[in-house]
């Protein structure tokens, strides 16, 4: 498994709106990349960071995605970030999600 770990600045909005464009935008897209698993995102106390870390069942997956996808979803968070988003790249040394939940 393989992670894409993405932190950015956000502009002075809400949790809400952040959560809509997460919800009807961003993870539509998600979900239809080949080995998409999960998608986890944390704010921080003030809200003006944003973390991010998405699953995927192999690197290949997630350059894939990096290559082809990511750019949309650049454009649709370019109205609420600051800056540009600075991603990382992982291999998952641990995850329970296997047990949780089956491979989408």
């Amino acid at each position: 498994m393989y992670a894409r770990h993405v932190s950015c600045t956000l502009k002075p909005i809400t949790q809400e709106e952040l959560s809509q464009i997460f919800d009807r935008e961003i993870l539509p897209l998600l979900q239809k990349q080949n080995g998409f698993h999960d998608e986890i995102a944390f704010f921080d106390p003030d809200r003006r960071q944003v973390l991010a870390i998405s699953l995927w069942q192999s690197k290949e997956d997630a350059d894939a995605y990096s290559r082809e996808t990511y750019p949309q979803v650049l454009r649709r968070l370019s109205r609420v970030t600051l800056g540009s988003p600075q991603v990382r790249n992982y291999e998952v040394a641990f995850s329970t999600l296997h047990q949780t939940r089956p491979t989408i």
